[in-house]
């Protein structure tokens, strides 16, 4: 019977050492560096409120931002990986990849994350990364406007460089050809159920008319229209977007439903009615996407789903983590600077 209760008891030790170890491989614990869920559990344990607070103030002010700061979230993380490097202005040897051709007068939210990084030190000084802040943005962005939640993995630590050629490079353009856009994503570890996806997020904001001009007038180079542009739609976005002038002219991206997450971006796609050429090609170049495009134009809770599960997969591009990077105290400079 002594026996039996040893062995008993050293399978128990055992079991419970075995629970440890999967709990660390999973999560991150220990020296793997790795992102969890729980990262900030201990030593901010109200990060993710104060977070989804200062966003929800900031999209009842404004529902676009919720889109702005979705955007941000994309762009940071397409170049060197999701590191808050977008973040960073120009100072010293850095060289700030806000003035790249995809985010010059367009990306935006920056000042929102400013307050959130400002609330998050007053609570846990030194402690929450920028990075980790504008991935959550973005979570938030999505529930708020009535679209899907998701578990963030955190524990990213911020860059201290930038790369304004990996933002010039890196990140899919509005005119791109659907092997193009499909190539950058790949180059991410993204695959082509992301890109479809992941591009749902069109389902709220807008576009300038620098973006969308092309298919209006010279779509291939021979002075003529985007032919998978439907007709009265194309009209009504030659009165917002003239041949010449109005680059900064806003058009919705979603025309049926630009403040609300759902599907009807995919919905619109299959009528010809996609704002973007890189929206469109979705469904016009490829027939595995076009077949993804009608499953969530059908199916609003299965986008919602693989929106989710590729937002999560799109936030661990490459995180810098354990001892790598820093955690900036601003998230325009880099400390000590």
């Amino acid at each position: 019977a002594r026996i039996g209760s040893f062995l008993v008891l050293l399978y128990l030790t055992y079991a419970l050492t075995l629970c440890i170890c999967d709990d660390e491989d999973n999560y991150g614990g220990g020296e793997r560096g790795n992102l969890f869920p729980g990262f900030y559990r201990s030593s901010c344990p109200r990060a993710e409120e104060i977070v989804k607070s200062v966003v929800a103030k900031a999209v009842a002010r404004e529902t676009r931002m919720a889109a702005s700061l979705m955007r941000l979230h994309f762009h940071d993380c397409f170049v060197q990986g999701c590191d808050g490097s977008l973040l960073l202005d120009t100072s010293g040897s850095i060289v700030t990849e806000k003035n790249s051709n995809p985010n010059s007068r367009s990306a935006r939210g920056y000042e929102v994350v400013d307050e959130i990084k400002a609330a998050l030190e007053s609570e846990c000084p030194n402690t929450v990364s920028c990075a980790d802040a504008l991935t959550l943005a973005a979570r938030d962005s999505s529930v708020l406007t009535g679209g899907p939640s998701w578990i963030v993995p955190l524990g990213r630590r911020d860059s201290t460089i930038a790369s304004l050629s990996g933002s010039n490079n890196n990140i899919p353009a509005p005119n791109n050809t659907f092997n193009t856009i499909v190539s950058r994503f790949n180059n991410q570890g993204l695959d082509l159920t992301d890109v479809v996806a992941l591009s749902g997020s069109h389902t709220i904001g807008f576009s300038r008319c620098t973006s969308f001009r092309q298919r209006l007038y010279n779509q291939s180079g021979n002075g003529s229209p985007d032919t998978t542009l439907e007709q009265s739609y194309a009209a009504n976005l030659r009165q917002r977007c003239p041949k010449s002038g109005g680059d900064q002219n806003l058009s919705e991206l979603d025309i049926n439903s630009a403040g609300r997450f759902d599907n009807s971006y995919f919905k619109n796609l299959i009528e010809n009615m996609g704002l973007l050429n890189s929206d469109e090609v979705l469904f016009s170049s490829n027939e595995q996407s076009r077949e993804l495009v009608k499953k969530y134009a059908e199916d609003q809770e299965e986008f919602f789903e693989q929106f989710a599960e590729s937002m999560v997969k799109m936030g661990n591009i490459s995180p810098l983590t354990g001892s790598s990077g820093e955690i900036r105290k601003n998230c325009r400079k880099i400390n000590n600077s």
